[in-house]
């Protein structure tokens, strides 16, 4: 039985998602990030799955409504939660 996941949710790093309009999987390495070059602040900053970061320019900022599908959720600790919650 597949884990119901609330994408409404900050999800933990290292999660792996799959995004509305983007072909290529994604891991979750920040969250609460902002894009240098626009200033704005998104829910998370992403790298392409499986390859890593490549360089910022493959760098995937992008908010918790993108997310379709979570593949993997990354690892949740008790320090995560609390960091999560104060984050939310």
């Amino acid at each position: 039985m597949k884990e119901e996941i609330d994408v409404n949710k900050l999800l933990p790093i290292g999660s792996v998602v799959k995004l509305k309009e983007v072909e290529k999987p994604v891991m979750i390495y920040g969250r609460k990030q902002k894009q240098t070059s626009t200033k704005r602040e998104y829910d998370y900053v992403a790298v392409p799955y499986p390859e890593g970061n490549i360089s910022e320019e493959y760098n995937v900022f992008f908010n918790r409504n993108m997310i379709k599908e979570v593949l993997h959720k990354g690892c949740e600790t008790e320090e995560e939660q609390k960091l999560r919650q104060e984050l939310e």
